[in-house]
């Protein structure tokens, strides 16, 4: 199983990277997770426009979803002629009418469907390509889901967007690899339930008992050498910080 991180900048893009993009790669087939602001343009420096094979999107806020729209225009007025199959995307409920209203000028209502099949996240385990996903709602003031990915024995597990919580260290427990998000600072920020700090990703590591700790959506405002030091004193594994372009072998 091959990661990509496409776009790991939290709330918005900074210079260095797009905002949240994941591409999981298997046997061929290629799954994105989620696709924030710019990742569309820094997806094309991996794979082909028309080269993906299904979506998951962790939840509706834009820095997640946004560039969906774009995606949109590429595959429904795709410049050849050729409209490429529908894709499949997971979402949370309400996916569909959100990004038909971000977007405000589709031909109808239900020309999004013709190139994206939507379907709707609910808790639990559903199989994608050569992947078994498991999604788990975690703690956000949306709807918002982590993701558990299987495949040839390996794990990987994306929180999405998070405060600390339950759900996300059960989701976590025994996964290669933990793609956290650590958006805030610890001593700094203190909103419940919206985003972890490195510390809090740290302790969801070492109580999941994970392989590798990745900290990803960190804002540009953030300095992400706090958060990973803040990691690395609570958790005895390896620490990471995701870059743009960076690739795992998960």
């Amino acid at each position: 199983m091959k990661l990509t991180v496409v776009g790991c900048s939290g709330s918005f893009p900074s210079a260095e990277s797009a905002c949240s993009s994941y591409l999981v790669e298997a046997d061929g087939f290629r799954l994105l997770l989620d696709m924030g602001n710019g990742a569309l343009g820094e997806l094309q420096r991996h794979i082909g426009l028309y080269d993906l094979d299904a979506i998951a999107l962790s939840h509706l806020h834009p820095d997640h979803c946004i560039d969906m729209c774009g995606y949109f225009v590429a595959r429904y007025y795709r410049f050849d002629g050729g409209r490429p199959r529908p894709i499949p995307v997971y979402g949370p409920e309400g996916t569909e009418q959100r990004l038909v209203r971000a977007y405000d000028d589709v031909p109808d209502e239900s020309c999004m469907g013709e190139v994206f099949d939507f379907r709707t996240l609910t808790p639990g385990t559903f199989t994608v390509g050569p992947f078994t996903v498991r999604a788990a709602r975690v703690c956000h003031p949306v709807e918002a889901f982590g993701f558990r990915i299987e495949h040839g024995g390996r794990s990987l597990v994306y929180s999405g967007d998070t405060g600390p919580c339950e759900e996300l260290r059960k989701l976590a427990t025994g996964a290669d690899l933990f793609l956290c998000e650590a958006a805030f600072t610890h001593g700094k920020e203190d909103i419940p339930d919206l985003h972890l700090n490195g510390r809090e990703a740290g302790e969801h590591a070492r109580a999941a008992g994970v392989g590798t700790l990745l900290l990803t959506h960190i804002p540009p405002w953030t300095d992400p050498r706090i958060n990973r030091r803040d990691a690395q004193e609570v958790f005895d594994g390896p620490v990471e910080l995701a870059a743009a372009g960076a690739v795992y072998q998960v």
